[in-house]
C-alpha cells in the first residue's frame, strides 16, 4: 500500500522513479511508494519536472503545488503536495 502522510498543508508521499521510460505513467506500488515512469532523462532536473507534471494531473491540482522535498538526484523522492487531504489523494490514485 502507498504510503501517505498528512500534513498542514496536504499530503506527503513517497515516489520510486524511472526516468527515460518508454511513456509518462504512474505504474502503480513499489514497496511503498508510488512508481512514476517518465519519459525524461534524468540530466539537468528534466525527470524531476516530468514528476512533478505527471502527479499534478493526477492529483489535479497546479504544477506550483507539487515539490520534490528530498531526493532530487535519486530514484526514491519524498513528494509535498498541497491543497489535497489524504483521502482526495487515496480517491485519485484508486482511478489507476
Amino acid at each position: 500500500m502507498i504510503e501517505i502522510a498528512s500534513t498542514i498543508t496536504g499530503v506527503v508521499l513517497k515516489v520510486h522513479a524511472q526516468p527515460r521510460a518508454s511513456r509518462d505513467a504512474i505504474a502503480g506500488e513499489h514497496n511503498g511508494a508510488l512508481k512514476v515512469s517518465v519519459t525524461a532523462p534524468p540530466a539537468d532536473g528534466k525527470a524531476n519536472a516530468a514528476i512533478i507534471k505527471l502527479l499534478a494531473k493526477q492529483f489535479d491540482v497546479p504544477k506550483s503545488a507539487v515539490e520534490i522535498t528530498a531526493g532530487h538526484a535519486g530514484r526514491d523522492k519524498r513528494v509535498a503536495i498541497d491543497g489535497i487531504t489524504v483521502e482526495q489523494a487515496r480517491k485519485a490514485l484508486a482511478k489507476l
